[in-house]
């Protein structure tokens, strides 16, 4: 089980969220909400380890992640506003790379995790060749190599054409149906998923639907 307890966030003397706390459960979606400014991927990077609460805590199994962090990090997917990859890298480097973290590397599943993104054909051109949404499909395309349970995802559907929200929405709803977790942030409604999402939004007092 993935918790945050109690956290409040500032952030310029302006406080962002305050006593938040809410679970993510295997086989369950959550959907963060709020304006721009209202702290979404403040909230994220803190879920995910990369910064830290002002008060309160984000346990793992029972464990704050700040005592955990090799094996949490592990066991996590986080894609923020930056795609996290290699520039000086091909796309298909950059797969095998990750991939190569968890053990050996599968050519094929590379190549059919490109064509979900439609980059089948890019695999050897260098990122940094690459388009700002080239890049982050080149990002997103390790979600179907991934083995991780927790995956917390902000705005992962940016740039991304009809056909290609159609294949994540298939993909996050294969996730959790196996008992994965998803936190995700997004502006687009997020159809064809066969589940209640639960929503979290971030008001001046925010709360969990």
């Amino acid at each position: 089980m993935f918790e945050a307890l109690n956290l409040s966030c500032v952030r310029d003397e302006r406080t962002l969220f305050s006593g938040l706390s809410f679970t993510l459960e295997p086989g369950e979606m959550v959907q963060v909400e709020g304006q721009n400014g209202a702290g979404k991927t403040s909230l994220l990077r803190i879920l995910a380890g990369l910064s830290s609460p002002d008060v309160g805590e984000v346990r793992w199994q029972g464990e704050s992640t700040r005592r955990q962090r090799d094996v949490f990090h592990r066991q996590l997917v986080y894609l923020g506003h930056q795609p996290g990859i290699k520039t000086v890298l091909t796309a298909y480097e950059n797969l095998a790379f990750y991939q190569s973290v968890d053990g050996k590397i599968n050519a094929d599943a590379i190549y059919q995790a490109l064509e979900h993104v439609g980059l089948l054909g890019y695999e050897e051109v260098t990122v940094a060749q690459m388009s700002a949404g080239q890049q982050r499909r080149v990002a997103l395309a390790r979600l179907w190599l991934s083995r991780a349970p927790l995956w917390i995802l902000d705005e992962p559907l940016t740039a991304i054409d009809v056909q290609g929200v159609a294949a994540l929405m298939d993909l996050f709803e294969q996730h959790v149906s196996r008992g994965g977790m998803l936190l995700l942030t997004t502006h687009q409604d997020l159809q064809g998923v066969n589940r209640d999402v639960r929503k979290i939004r971030l008001t001046s007092v925010s709360h969990v639907d």
